[in-house]
């Protein structure tokens, strides 16, 4: 099916359960969804490639029995909002509000919203889930049978993936959380209460980077022992780094280079136990292949791919790509199915869309490795015990934050991320709602 047929499937109905509905298809609440009372948010808009820009947008209401108003007190940009930002996630729709990670305050909630009140502090997960699917039953919350009907995405994937807030219709078409207000469908099952000695600053990123690491290294199978190699020093080979550590691995080595280089730096000096390359400055004949076979005899356990498809680093999958040959590069792929030791591991975990060219399948099939792709994460299944593991102080998510900004810089802020301005690795992002900074975390940048 054509891309533009599929964007023309808007406001669909999926089932609840019990012949109950969900509307979907709700990318922003400039229509009837928005609240009657004319009172305005902010929210930060796709506007075509490379273009974001905060907009006043009516003020989200409820729709749906399960639904829960959720009043932002605090989100952030993802690495995979690039891709949104690029253009290359497809049925983008110019005012689709961005952003798949925020917390807050419950406002409202739907008469079927048991288990969240009116005035707790909550998290958002990124996936939207019904709960009581058969996927949902079986914990693979990110794959819920009833929150997305993008018939795209099932010719596409031959299934489909959860819906997703502010990720384009391909995942429902639901408003992101880049904004001051956010409706969240299901409320009971995409709520978390966040325990009160923890701060917004270390409990927003339950929502995705904390969740998607931790999936990362459990689902891919790193375990005692273990030498871990991970191609991305960005925030989630940083949090990646630190659970390989912290289920038994003996060696983890961090691979970024380019414009990136400088994260590995800054990873290094909250872990000095990484090892790293830089990929950019390899000798000439020396690729990242050969260096990890130097420095572990037979090549790494476990490969974690933790930056995307969408970054060509030869020509051919360049020109490729702006061909519309390929939508993701396999190179990293490629490096990492030769790089590791024979029956090793490889998970992917940055965002491929699609298709790619001159893939090593011989390779793969040859020496036993095993290759998976962890999806996207179940955040429900692992952010209780996440959320344990940050109020008991076994990790701390402000390891990977560096900059607090307010809403109203999202557009200079997707610059800068854009960029891979140094120094920048996660970012808190406030609103006129947000208590001021925790102890401990960064204060306001003027960008």
């Amino acid at each position: 099916m054509a891309m533009s047929q599929a964007a023309n499937l808007l406001e669909k109905k999926l089932p609840r359960g019990n012949n109950a509905t969900i509307t979907t298809d709700v990318s922003n609440y400039a229509n009837e969804h928005g609240m009657e009372t004319g009172e305005m948010i902010q929210a930060t808009t796709w506007q075509g490639k490379n273009q974001v820009k905060v907009v006043k947008m009516p003020k989200p209401r409820v729709i749906d029995p399960g639904d829960v108003i959720v009043r932002i007190t605090g989100t952030t940009i993802c690495g995979s909002d690039l891709h949104l930002y690029h253009g290359v996630i497809p049925e983008m729709q110019k005012g689709d509000v961005l952003g798949h990670e925020c917390c807050g305050i419950v406002e409202s909630v739907g008469p079927e919203a048991k288990n969240v009140k009116v005035g707790e502090r909550v998290v958002v997960a990124f996936p939207i889930a019904c709960g009581t699917c058969r996927n949902c039953r079986k914990e693979y919350y990110s794959v819920c049978e009833r929150t997305n009907e993008n018939a795209l995405a099932n010719a596409l994937y031959g299934k489909r993936t959860a819906g997703m807030f502010g990720y384009s219709h391909f995942t429902g078409g639901f408003a992101g959380g880049q904004a001051e207000y956010v409706r969240v469908p299901y409320g009971d099952v995409n709520l978390l209460q966040i325990p009160a000695d923890v701060p917004d600053e270390k409990a927003l990123y339950v929502s995705d980077v904390m969740a998607t690491s931790w999936n990362c290294v459990v689902d891919t199978g790193v375990k005692k022992g273990d030498v871990v190699a991970i191609w991305g020093a960005g925030p989630i080979g940083q949090m990646c780094a630190q659970y390989s550590f912290f289920h038994g691995a003996s060696r983890v080595i961090l691979i970024d280079g380019g414009d990136g280089a400088w994260r590995l730096d800054f990873v290094k000096t909250k872990e000095p136990r990484i090892e790293t390359i830089i990929f950019s400055d390899l000798p000439k004949g020396e690729s990242v292949t050969s260096q990890l076979k130097k420095m572990v005899e037979g090549g790494p356990d476990v490969a974690l791919e933790c930056a995307s498809g969408e970054y060509a680093k030869g020509w051919a999958h360049y020109f490729e790509q702006r061909l519309g040959l390929e939508t993701d590069t396999s190179e990293m792929l490629n490096e990492m199915i030769t790089a590791v030791r024979p029956f090793g591991h490889v998970g992917v975990t940055g965002v491929y869309s699609a298709f790619t060219n001159h893939f090593n399948i011989g390779a793969l099939m040859q020496t036993g490795v095993h290759l998976m792709g962890n999806g996207q994460a179940p955040v429900q299944k692992y952010w209780k015990h996440l959320m344990h593991l940050i109020e008991t102080n076994q990790i701390n998510p402000l390891d990977m934050v560096t900059h607090r900004v307010h809403l109203e810089d999202m557009e200079k802020l997707y610059a800068s991320f854009n960029k891979r301005e140094i120094g920048m690795q996660k970012v808190f992002v406030e609103t006129q709602y947000s208590a001021p900074p925790a102890e401990g975390t960064p204060r306001l940048t003027q960008l």
